[in-house]
């Protein structure tokens, strides 16, 4: 079982490191990687998320609740924990083709 956590944010990272999240950093995440009882950790669009699942993997994502003003900037491993960054773990799968 492989853990990846997927993101290009130096916050992001520290705040990963702070809680004791040991992961293999991906910056391009492709699917075909994922094996069953693989994890992936971040904010994947929901298409990955079905492709990660329907692979026989976990989708954790990264969530906060961000006011206006913070959202599209970089954030700090401080930011992060401000804003009540967590793990939550989500299942999707493709309905129609």
């Amino acid at each position: 079982m492989t853990t990846y956590f997927v993101t290009r944010h130096p916050g992001a990272i520290e705040w990963a490191r702070r809680q004791g999240i040991e992961a293999e950093l991906v910056r391009d995440f492709k699917s075909d990687v994922i094996a069953p009882g693989d994890v992936v950790l971040g904010t994947l669009p929901v298409q990955l998320i079905a492709e990660v699942n329907a692979r026989g993997g976990r989708y954790l994502h990264l969530e906060m609740s961000l006011p206006p003003e913070a959202r599209g900037k970089d954030l700090s491993a401080d930011d992060m924990d401000r804003f009540g960054a967590r793990l939550v773990e989500y299942r999707a799968e493709r309905v129609a083709r």
